[in-house]
């Protein structure tokens, strides 16, 4: 193991062309709360980069750099290529993921914050303190992670988005076909999309919480903002008021928006809120004209004076034709 690497296994929070992560090292933002590395997901041999919470048992990876390219051996590592960007490479020094910074430069160094942000930054030539510009960040590029800090956002005139993508299943973190943005339109809510196909909905925001999100009152008493920058962005972001509360939200492979959160006494992960409580929380579930009650079997039943509009399939469950009037008007 190289010296560089032993280094960064002792705590150091930055990657430069000389001080490298190889697998497995890692490193460790400045006050321990975030770790960066090589990991292996349930029940797979691939190998990715990863961020994650730092001394915390079970901790799902919060953010994924390769997570379209796996690498297949432990020969993988995390530098700062010849033209200033942030690369993982094989074994083969063949690249395997880049920031693809077209404006970096080659003394460019990343950083791993007390917020789990990743940053790349470029060394000014200013002398006084703080003085890095940020090229690249993480916190951008999001995968199936929100944390506090981050900002989902949308541009109505662009059409740019930071949006949440799922894994494909607990063991394979490339992207699914679960995906979570804002909307933007008239009042922004919150969306969950199945492909193209939209799977839940948050209710309009209402200043304080999204109104179809009952216990978000007093979940999200922290701190929840809807932000409007009148030139087209809105973003939605929160905080804690108790920095040491480990809690975010994910984007599961099956499509539910859960807050996990760390329980400190008994040190495991409990789940705070989920976006579906029943099968009734799906988008248009019961389709036109269909009531969803979870409470009945089957949930779905049709409005009084409509019939299913094809009765064989709604004998088996599927509900996606909806219903039709029993007599027309």
């Amino acid at each position: 193991m190289s010296h560089y690497v032993a280094k960064f296994c002792i705590g150091g929070d930055v990657i430069t062309a000389t001080e490298y992560i190889k697998d497995p090292g890692s490193i460790t933002s400045s006050g321990g709360v975030y770790r960066m590395g090589f990991f292996s997901p349930n029940g797979s041999a691939n190998r990715y980069v990863g961020i994650w919470y730092n001394n915390v048992p079970k901790s799902n990876v919060l953010w994924v750099a390769n997570r379209e390219n796996p690498i297949l051996d432990s020969s993988g590592v995390v530098t700062i290529s010849d033209d200033g960007n942030l690369v993982v490479i094989n074994g083969k020094r063949e690249l395997v993921w880049s920031s693809i910074v077209s404006n970096s430069v080659a003394d460019a160094e990343a950083q791993l914050l007390d917020s789990g942000n990743l940053v790349l930054l470029k060394q000014s030539s200013n002398s006084s303190a703080n003085a890095a510009e940020t090229l690249w960040e993480s916190f951008q590029h999001m995968t199936d992670s929100f944390l506090a800090k981050m900002k989902l956002s949308t541009n109505s005139k662009t059409n740019e988005k930071q949006a949440l993508t799922s894994w494909r299943s607990p063991s394979d973190p490339s992207i699914g076909s679960f995906s979570a943005n804002l909307d933007p339109r008239n009042i922004p809510e919150l969306f969950i999309w199945n492909g193209s196909s939209l799977y839940w909905r948050s209710g309009p925001w209402n200043g304080n919480i999204y109104i179809g999100v009952p216990k978000m009152q007093s979940v999200y008493i922290d701190g929840y903002s809807l932000v409007d920058d009148h030139e087209g962005t809105v973003y939605l972001t929160y905080s804690f008021a108790e920095a040491s509360y480990l809690s975010y939200l994910l984007l599961e492979s099956n499509g539910e928006l859960v807050q996990p959160y760390l329980d400190q006494n008994s040190s495991s992960w409990g789940i705070v809120w989920s976006s579906r409580v029943s099968d009734c929380d799906v988008y248009g579930q019961c389709e036109p004209f269909g009531i969803c009650d979870a409470e009945k079997s089957p949930i779905c039943s049709c409005l009084r004076g409509f019939e299913p509009k094809n009765f064989e399939e709604w004998s088996r469950g599927n509900w996606s034709s909806g219903c039709i009037r029993t007599s027309l008007l």
